[in-house]
Formats: structure tokens, sequence, C-alpha cells
């Protein structure tokens, strides 16, 4: 199978970076990187978030001042957004293109890259460090921890991350004894973790909103939060899908559990969304670029208590078409992270 039109971009893109270090005096001559990413960019129409939130886009610079809604040096990406082309042309080029358009952190989705071939945490790590990122931290299976829990903190180690965690609900078990069980479980790893100074979190769906089969006055995720020490168990708060929990298991606002314990909240999954006609249906909204959904983030940012200790990581699942594999996922990305550039300066 041929590969797609982003994937040739990118390739071309990475050629003509070689070719304007070799040959600076031919390289005028040449089409310029800005023209390729025009066309990694998609065909999907660029929205403004200032038109979106109401308010007029800060001016962006590299130093930090205070006030920002989201610092700048602390803004990521979850790399699951962009695994089709991780899949098809390597960590390599993906982290080059990442760290051009702006991002400094990145959550990992797995440690593999497909078509480019087998590579080690090393080397991932080299190629980190040669494109000025960082590992925020890493999604990683229950499953994993339960059978390899020191090679998955050896990982992290490797890495550089201060963070792992993973986005499975704590357990498919949904009574109180089943949440105490899976609370013991994360207590037990979150502490393994410490002691290496590596902290453990989880990741939020809507379901973790809901209430205990056996107990409909209790809900899951404050009995998640009452059971696990907070010394030890850590929770990376997806935006969208907390506010599909509000949605579809009404009663809370996703920030007032972050501002009850913000030294809990280490990182947040930056992702915008559309609701779904039926509130009941999968998370409640479907997920689309950051800035083109109806997410208050001005809002929820404004209100957050002890801003600039948290990682703003953005994150797309599914293409606008839902294809499992979203095509244009760079160009996505690119305009994602200008929105939320954007958003910096909105009070």
């Amino acid at each position: 199978m041929l590969p797609d039109r982003d994937v040739l971009l990118l390739r071309q893109s990475q050629h003509l970076l070689l070719t304007e270090e070799r040959e600076p005096t031919m390289a005028k001559h040449r089409i310029d990187r800005r023209t390729l990413l025009r066309g990694l960019a998609g065909s999907t129409v660029a929205v403004s978030a200032a038109s979106l939130t109401g308010v007029a886009p800060a001016c962006a610079s590299d130093g930090e001042s205070n006030g920002h809604l989201i610092p700048r040096g602390q803004m990521g990406i979850q790399l699951y957004s962009v695994r089709d082309k991780i899949a098809q042309v390597g960590f390599a080029p993906v982290f080059e293109e990442l760290s051009r358009i702006g991002y400094r952190e990145v959550e990992f989705a797995g440690y593999t890259q497909g078509a480019a071939g087998p590579i080690t945490p090393t080397q991932i790590r080299q190629l980190l460090d040669d494109n000025g990122l960082k590992a925020a931290g890493s999604h990683r299976g229950l499953a994993d921890f339960r059978t390899n829990l020191e090679l998955e903190l050896d990982v992290a180690e490797t890495l550089g991350m201060p963070a792992i965690g993973t986005a499975q609900a704590p357990t498919g078990n949904r009574t109180i004894a089943g949440y105490q069980a899976a609370a013991a479980e994360f207590n037990a790893w979150g502490a393994a973790a410490a002691a290496r100074g590596i902290k453990l979190y989880q990741h939020n769906h809507t379901i973790e909103f809901s209430f205990a089969v056996d107990r409909p006055d209790v809900r899951l995720y404050d009995l998640f939060l009452e059971l696990t020490d907070p010394r030890y168990v850590y929770l990376e708060m997806d935006i969208l899908w907390a506010y599909g929990g509000a949605r579809k298991y009404p009663g809370f606002r996703p920030v007032d559990y972050v501002n009850a314990q913000p030294h809990r909240y280490p990182m947040f999954h930056v992702k915008d969304g559309v609701p779904l006609p039926d509130p009941q249906q999968g998370n409640s909204y479907l997920d689309v670029e950051f800035g083109a959904g109806v997410i208050p983030f001005a809002e929820f940012f404004d209100e957050l208590k002890g801003r600039g200790r948290f990682e703003f990581l953005w994150e797309q699942d599914t293409a606008p078409n839902a294809q499992p594999n979203p095509p244009g996922s760079l160009g996505a990305a690119e305009r994602s992270y200008q929105r939320m550039v954007e958003l910096r300066g909105a009070r």
C-alpha cells in the first residue's frame, strides 16, 4: 500500500531539512517547510480559538508571565493523537515535527513505531533529547502493572518521565468491593513507583463518574479518590470526558475536583468536543480538534487554583470522520497547538 499524502509530505520535509543543512545556497530555490506543513494540515478548515471563546488572541512569546491560562512550557501532546504517523514513519520524524510546532512535552501511548522497525527506550530517549522534548508520562495497561511493574518503572526512568499511568478504568467491577480491591492495587503500585521518584496516575473516561451498581448513591470517582492514598495515587483529568461524565451522570463540576486536591492532578488532557445527540451515548461527546468544540476551557483554566503546577496535554482520539486512525493528524496537532497558544492569555 502506498503511504498517504501526509506521510509523503512529512518525508519531503525531512529531506528538505537535510538539504538545507548541506546546501544552504540552493535551499532558497526550493519549496519551504511552511508550504509543506500547509499540506500536512490537510483540508480541515482552521477555526480560531478566539472566535470560539469570544476573546481576543494573546500575543504568544517564549517567556512566561503570571496570569497565563496555559503556561507555554507545559503544553504537550498525547502521542495517541498521532499514532498513525508514528506507525508509518516512526518516532524520529514525528518528534521533529512536534518540536517544530512548539510542543515541549509528550505522553506515550506505547513504545513501538510500526513500519519504522524496533526501537529501544534508550533510543527513544535520545530522540526526545535531540528534539528538545520531555516525556510527561505514559499510558500502560493494568495488566502491565500487574505482571511487569518494575520493568515499566525501568522504562519510565530511562525516558525520564516523572509519572506513569493508565487510561483504563480502575476496574470493570463497579461495586463497592470492586473499587476497594482496585484501590488496594493502585496504592501498592503507587508506593512502588514513589520509591523510585515516579507518580502513578489514572486517566478518566466518563464511566468513572457513574455510580456503584450496589450503592447508587456513591459516585465511583469519589470512592476512588477516597480509597486511594494521595501520597501514591494521582489523577490525570481528561477534561472532555469529565464534562461527558457531568452530562451523563450529573451532579458535579469537573474543576471542583481539581481545586479540592490540586496536588493530585499533575496533568490534564486538553481535549475538545461536541455533544452527542443522546447524552447517554458513549462518552456523551465526540472529540474534535481543540477550539472546534464547545468545552469552556477559558472558564475551566481561569478557575484553577495553583496555576502553573499542571501539564496541559492536547489529545484527539478520533478524526472528525471517526476513523480509527486519524488522517491529517499532524495538521490537527498543529492547528490545536496554535489555538491553545491563542487561549493562553484569555481572561
